[in-house]
């Protein structure tokens, strides 16, 4: 997102028109000049704009937002690594003491989270971040909150090996592991023919990131996309102009809906926290408090927020990121047509 668009939502009393982001023409500016956003009540335009009852049309939509893919990986073709990677995500046996998988914390029937502010490893001790959802994820820029994994495919392989998590001591120990597996000596083999050693560390993040790519969840709010007006109620709709309006859509925005940036956290009002974020990767003082932005895909079924999960309830997510982020305070009418709006992010079908 360029700075100068984020800014120019705050300066501008909500005002869509005044806001630098519309690239449609006078036209679309004169409908727009009179434009101001409800934050509460759902009386009158019932969270519309003033001036008209103009609404969000689908080339603004576009700017901001595209549905899900139908596949981002050939399942068919891939059939046997994505057996693989299932069993290797379910299994325990990837922890040192066979207590701990990859669905501990990111759990399949649980929208890819367990839940918790921060996660349980072996031993019982816990990391210093929320566990993220594993839904969609293979859409994101990278992996991890500060983006140090550049793909699921590498991003499986931290865990198995962290000393917190899942504790083995190395890569050899996890393929000899392995190898004294039947099972897995024959998936292995059917997963990678043409590789005469197929059982590798780095197989194991190749199988666990196919199977990763499956967990693609389409929600009504692709339908909306697509063409279908009826796929989003009145106050889902209102949900979404107001989203789209006060700014949130400028960091939240593309396929997942987040995932495909970087961002301070506590951009315009100050937001506490000992984690420095992106800075322990790049060392750049400008990454300081950096996070990736997260997906709002299946993010009234996630909670607690944030990269420490100290926000328990979506309710206050919403109320911490219009303050911090956009230097807003929102009354109950936003609060409750945004979160209505992403409730329509919500996967048709779990996995």
């Amino acid at each position: 997102m360029k700075i100068f668009l984020f800014l120019a939502f705050i300066a501008s009393s909500y005002s869509y028109a005044q806001s630098g982001h519309d690239h449609q023409g006078d036209a679309k500016k004169k409908d727009d000049h009179h434009s101001e956003m409800h934050d509460d009540g759902h009386h009158g335009m019932g969270g519309m704009m003033h001036g008209g009852h103009h609404k969000l049309d689908k080339t603004t939509l576009k700017q901001f937002f595209e549905p899900l893919p139908a596949s981002i990986i050939d399942e068919k073709k891939n059939a046997a690594l994505i057996a693989l990677g299932k069993k290797l995500y379910l299994d325990p046996k990837l922890s040192v003491n066979d207590t701990i998988s990859c669905n501990s914390c990111h759990q399949l029937n649980n929208f890819g989270v367990d839940s918790q502010p921060t996660s349980p490893g072996h031993e019982g001790k816990r990391g210093g971040r929320n566990s993220p959802t594993t839904f969609n994820a293979a859409l994101h820029i990278a992996q991890f909150w500060d983006g140090r994994a550049k793909d699921v495919e590498e991003q499986a392989l931290g865990p198995i090996l962290n000393p917190i998590e899942m504790g083995m001591p190395s890569e050899a120990a996890v393929v000899d592991k392995l190898k004294k597996i039947e099972e897995y000596k024959a998936m292995f083999a059917e997963a990678f023919k043409d590789e005469k050693d197929p059982i590798q560390y780095k197989n194991v993040g190749k199988a666990i990131g196919a199977f990763e790519r499956t967990l693609i969840t389409p929600s009504r709010f692709d339908d909306f996309l697509k063409g279908d007006e009826n796929a989003l109620n009145d106050a889902e709709k209102r949900g979404l102009q107001k989203f789209v309006h006060m700014g949130c859509a400028n960091c939240h925005n593309g396929v997942a809906i987040g995932g495909n940036s970087y961002k301070k956290i506590g951009l315009v009002e100050e937001y506490k926290t000992s984690d420095v974020g992106r800075f322990a990767v790049t060392g750049l003082e400008t990454d300081k408090k950096v996070f990736k932005v997260p997906s709002l895909r299946n993010i009234t079924k996630t909670a607690p927020y944030f990269h420490d999960g100290s926000v328990k309830t979506l309710d206050e997510a919403i109320e911490e990121m219009a303050e911090h982020q956009l230097g807003r305070k929102v009354g109950p009418g936003f609060v409750e047509d945004v979160k209505a709006f992403l409730g329509a992010l919500t996967a048709k079908e779990s996995k």
